[in-house]
């Protein structure tokens, strides 16, 4: 198969998986490397598993085991879409190249969190509204469980407080999708103490963005992405063997473990619920929603207390 030939395969698989609502930006310049590789290999008749694992492995020197692996499982993906017209194509088995086992997020605790909190408000310049940006959108994620992306760019006109129910309005984030996410009224309440602040501080803004950098425009996110490192730091928090370095989106795994902690402490059944929680963060299926739910000391602890209840008022077993 020619240049050409794979390049229209490539575009139709491209606009199948932009139909279905994915983004094909990164993947878009993955698979034109991946049919350059193809053609220069100078295989006759349709592309064979091989040569997919062979361009995949081709980075090694630069790229871990788990990118080598996403490497495959994107030929994979266009590999299948090919086949349907060209049946001697040959897909690459799934699990041929093994990932790196995924480090668990640095878990934060309330103290933790309270203490950038206050970090944060002690941020110059002295009587601007940078500090209690930074506060309050930091809080607003650990409290909400939303994207540092879905909270820089919130319009004004997406944070509704003054309704009966007080809810964010998340637009096209990740996969295009969008979805409503209810406010707690503590929440609710400090989101209207800093828009009250917005416009105090703010002078004469003109900028849709909630949350507002100096120049009124919104947050760059590499800032606040170093303030954070440079800040957890000074903290004295590290990451240890088996966890990451804290990050920013920790905090979503952190909304995530303590709503779950919550729910076993008040005997709902946490399978049952985690629908609602995968939808309220905005993920495709529960099955996303489980990584944030990895084993902490809170949740084993609270698991083995509803055990020994259990076991408590059924006798033994």
């Amino acid at each position: 198969m020619n240049a050409t030939e794979l390049e229209d395969h490539l575009q139709q698989y491209l606009a199948v998986r932009s139909a279905l609502g994915y983004r094909n930006y990164a993947l878009r310049n993955l698979m034109q490397d991946f049919v350059r590789y193809a053609v220069a290999a100078h295989e006759e008749g349709p592309i064979r598993a091989r040569t997919a694992v062979d361009w995949a492995c081709a980075t090694a020197g630069r790229n871990g085991a788990s990118r080598l692996a996403y490497r495959l499982s994107a030929a994979r993906g266009f590999l299948s879409h090919l086949r349907a017209s060209i049946p001697d194509t040959e897909v690459p088995s799934v699990g041929l190249l093994k990932k790196s086992p995924r480090r668990v997020p640095y878990l934060f605790s309330n103290e933790q969190i309270a203490n950038l909190l206050r970090k944060a408000l002690e941020l110059g310049p002295q009587g601007s509204l940078r500090p209690h940006t930074y506060a309050t959108i930091l809080g607003l994620m650990a409290s909400t469980g939303i994207r540092v992306g879905e909270a820089i760019y919130l319009h004004t006109e997406d944070v509704h407080l003054d309704s009966d129910s007080p809810r964010l309005e998340i637009r096209e984030s990740k996969f295009r999708k969008s979805r409503l996410v209810p406010l707690h009224p503590t929440t609710a309440e400090r989101l209207r103490h800093y828009a009250r602040l917005r416009m105090q501080l703010g002078g004469q803004l003109s900028s849709k963005a909630f949350f507002v950098s100096e120049r009124q425009e919104y947050l760059c996110y590499e800032t606040l992405r170093s303030w954070f490192v440079h800040t957890t730091l000074d903290l004295g928090m590290r990451s240890t063997p088996d966890r990451r370095t804290p990050t920013i989106h920790g905090l979503r795994h952190h909304f995530a473990v303590e709503r779950l902690t919550l729910w076993c402490q008040q005997g709902a059944s946490a399978r049952d619920l985690a629908p609602q929680m995968s939808v309220y963060m905005g993920h495709v299926s529960p099955a996303e929603s489980y990584w944030y739910l990895s084993s902490t000391p809170a949740l084993l602890k609270t698991a083995a207390d509803s055990f020994q209840c259990y076991t408590a008022s059924h006798g033994d077993l």
